[in-house]
């Protein structure tokens, strides 16, 4: 039971699964006897779970049967910030697959905060959503843990945490491949604008730089990987890292295309050329770089799909909670920003 009041003040709610504990009886009998549309038992057990239930203060969550009644037929997103382009172009995709299939999409901001994220979730059920996409999850935060102990269906887009059902691109193979064009160019001294430590995507995309240098028989450097956000200034004071080194890269690698153009701005600031003195590959493919005066090569997303594999786990899934992860494969696009080693 301590564990139980334990969980109970994490979530700040009151579950089935305390209920079930404090009477004595399983999980799926409490939800059996305290559903509404069930018609109401008469036994001594139904008698007592019922009053542990008012005991407890338990409220009945009716969004996570929603789903799969489509009572208000509406999805809720949660983003780190709509600024961000790649949020913006998963948001837009997910509006579109939710109207494709009669449903509606709206989004919340929450400024990659946790605090945030919990009370935009809240707001969303409030409203009656009949689920939650999630481009937030942070390796360091247990938010889905506490979604699932509540029964809210959700998935995860973008990012994963490795055990909940996630739409996601495949950032390993991105990341080598990002690596591997370079490496295919003569590079060997390749810097990596790693981004931050607590998503999954910026995590597995420097996995996958890790594994195409091994690969290619070059010892990793730790100087050459630069921790950053996935902003343009971080990426800016990123390159510059990596630039004063005393012997700097010849190309780089930036985990998203905002730490790219943040990296250009900087090689140019230097009187430095994109390529003719640091290649430079970004990753998402939103569609500015491939318009900036030195188009930039890029791994491309497929955000469409992304969006519809997210949809299809949160509505047609018999366990919207099991922790299946769905993985697009990603594409080099190889522009002007990065050429053969001098």
């Amino acid at each position: 039971m301590a564990n139980d009041v334990s969980d109970r003040n994490r979530t700040g709610r009151v579950t089935l699964h305390d209920v079930a504990a404090a009477a004595g009886v399983s999980k799926s009998t409490v939800s059996r006897i305290l559903d509404e549309r069930l018609p109401r038992a008469q036994n001594a057990t139904a008698d007592r779970v019922r009053q542990v239930a008012t005991d407890l203060g338990y409220m009945r969550d009716v969004s996570a049967a929603n789903l799969r009644r489509g009572q208000s037929l509406t999805i809720g997103v949660i983003v780190p910030r709509l600024t961000d382009t790649v949020m913006a172009m998963l948001y837009e995709s997910l509006a579109r697959a939710s109207a494709r299939v009669g449903r509606f999409a709206i989004v919340a901001t929450a400024e990659d905060n946790p605090g945030a994220v919990r009370a935009a979730a809240e707001s969303l059920l409030r409203r009656g959503v009949d689920g939650l996409i999630l481009a937030t999850a942070r390796d360091d935060d247990d938010f889905t843990d506490e979604l699932k102990d509540r029964g809210v269906p959700f998935v995860l887009a973008l990012r994963t945490d490795g055990h909940s059902a996630s739409s996601v691109g495949d950032d390993q193979l991105g990341g080598f491949l990002a690596t591997r064009h370079l490496l295919d160019l003569g590079h060997r001294r390749i810097g990596l604008i790693a981004g931050p430590s607590f998503a999954s995507s910026s995590r597995l995309r420097t996995e996958g730089y890790r594994q195409a240098m091994r690969e290619a028989g070059i010892e990793l450097d730790p100087e050459l990987i630069v921790p950053s956000s996935f902003g343009i200034e971080s990426g800016a004071e990123a390159a510059g890292a990596l630039l004063s080194q005393r012997r700097p890269p010849s190309a780089i690698f930036a985990v998203n295309d905002n730490t790219a153009i943040g990296a250009m701005s900087t090689i140019l600031r230097r009187g430095l050329s994109v390529p003719g003195d640091v290649s430079l590959i970004g990753y998402n493919d939103i569609p500015l770089v491939s318009m900036l005066p030195t188009p930039l090569t890029t791994v491309r997303v497929p955000f469409d799909q992304i969006a519809v594999e997210a949809l299809d786990l949160l509505t047609h899934a018999t366990d919207t909670l099991k922790a299946e992860i769905r993985m697009a494969t990603p594409t080099v696009i190889p522009r002007q920003s990065t050429a053969r080693v001098r």
